[in-house]
């Protein structure tokens, strides 16, 4: 497998996650006291962790390319996450925006 073709798989799971870190973190923000919980503390856990890989992931995609990838990715999970564990909704409009972001990611995909 190509390095570029790892580097974005691993961008894929640094993304998952950081959405695990937004899970614990939407978890820290119903308490009482949101960031004395260990909620918050898994949340930012997470997220340094997945900062972290990016840093070795860096060096072997384009930035903009890397970012597209993580932010699409999250998109998608983010919008999976709140519809199906905490019950959220997305109206049309919402709906609309999660399509152009993977159109997004498949224009890029074919571009480069």
């Amino acid at each position: 497998m190509k390095a570029q073709a790892i580097a974005i798989l691993i961008t894929v799971g640094l993304a998952v996650a950081a959405v695990a870190g937004d899970y614990f973190l939407k978890l820290a923000s119903g308490q009482k006291s949101p960031f004395s919980s260990w909620q918050f503390a898994v949340g930012m856990l997470i997220y340094g962790l997945s900062a972290v890989g990016l840093v070795y992931v860096m060096p072997h995609l384009n930035l903009a390319y890397l970012g597209v990838w993580y932010c699409v990715t999250m998109v998608l999970c983010l919008c999976i996450l709140g519809t199906f564990v905490f019950g959220e909704s997305l109206n049309l409009r919402e709906w609309v925006g999660v399509g152009m972001a993977i159109a997004s990611l498949i224009l890029l995909s074919r571009l480069s």
